[in-house]
């Protein structure tokens, strides 16, 4: 048995607890990892609320976390490319979440080898940020040298890495975030900072190539105005689209229900001669493995704002809820409780 912080029932801090569960099992294409340490990330908070149980409807009793570090300590028969003793980083595919636990399998194509300059926690703070940032970034916008991104929300968890990812693509890197982050996202590489509490993003920034949104609301409107037409807007918190409801291979009602929710920020931004597009990441050991020579070479460093241990959990989803944290992410190490 392996101890875990569970969701017993959707809908707030009250239905997480810590439990015992049957280790994992381990499937032939699996890695077995011993977890060093994890990281909390908004979408943690809004699957244990049930805001995605149309679209991930995860059975409860369910292991909450999408982000780890660790060591593997069993592979499956048709392993390749791991091997027991190998340190690890990883976020598991959307079926197959856990991370705030001691034990967890994951299939060896969602799982890359740790960078070697980071500790368990700072390599558990990045794997959904970085894939998040990767596949906005170089996946869908193609940044090239000489654009110009604004990223928002630059001190938060994905855009302290969008920042660093998108000055090493060679753009021209804008970025919101208030006062108290002014110098942290500077040091991060962003040329152009706008202090959201003291100006307007939308007035003072023009001829943009891409944004990437992770606030969604009306901070998608506003971003549709600085871009040149041609450009795009990526949200990760907006309103998803019929493109996104596909790749679920969603039902027809589900399909419809997307494509309606997002009709009023597609018609605005054809108004502007713009895209909008919605992305929800996804597990991918590829693109770690890309993103590793980047961390350990330097040009992209995680940001950890707070480590907890294993056995407050619980207190670190509600210090995260609550907006404490100052930047980055916040960490749970699991090795007092191993």
């Amino acid at each position: 048995m392996m101890r875990a912080f569970m969701v017993e029932r959707y809908g707030g801090e009250a239905g997480v607890r810590a439990g015992e569960m049957a280790d994992p099992q381990v499937g032939a294409g699996d890695v077995l990892i011993r977890i060093h340490a994890a990281s909390i990330n908004p979408l943690d908070l809004k699957i244990r609320d049930g805001e995605f149980k149309a679209i991930l409807p995860y059975r409860v009793p369910f292991v909450l976390g999408n982000d780890l570090a660790g060591v593997v300590v069993g592979v499956g028969a048709d392993v390749s490319r791991f091997a027991v003793g190998d340190e690890v980083y990883a976020r598991p595919g959307k079926d197959r979440i856990g991370t705030f636990a001691e034990l967890i399998a994951v299939h060896q194509d969602d799982v890359a080898i740790k960078p070697a300059t980071l500790t368990m926690e700072e390599a558990a703070s990045l794997p959904l940020v970085a894939l998040t940032s990767w596949q906005a970034l170089v996946e869908r916008a193609h940044v090239r040298p000489g654009q110009k991104v604004l990223i928002h929300a630059g001190s938060g968890g994905v855009g302290t890495i969008a920042i660093q990812l998108a000055k090493h693509l060679g753009a021209t890197v804008a970025t919101t975030t208030s006062t108290a982050n002014v110098d942290l996202v500077k040091s991060l590489g962003a040329d152009v900072v706008v202090d959201y509490k003291k100006q307007a993003f939308e007035t003072v920034l023009h001829d943009y190539d891409v944004v990437l949104d992770p606030l969604g609301g009306e901070n998608i409107t506003k971003s549709l105005r600085v871009l040149k037409p041609g450009g795009k807007v990526i949200s990760i918190a907006g309103p998803p689209d019929a493109a996104f409801a596909r790749e679920l291979g969603a039902n027809p009602i589900i399909r419809l229900t997307m494509t309606a929710l997002s009709f009023q920020t597609r018609r605005r931004a054809r108004r502007h001669r713009v895209t909008y597009a919605f992305l929800f990441m996804k597990a991918n050991g590829g693109q770690l493995r890309e993103l590793t020579p980047l961390i350990d070479a330097g040009a992209i460093r995680p940001v950890v704002d707070r480590v907890f241990p294993f056995e407050e959990t619980r207190e670190a989803l509600a210090y995260v809820e609550a907006g404490r944290t100052k930047a980055g992410k916040v960490v749970v190490t699991m090795m007092s409780a191993a």
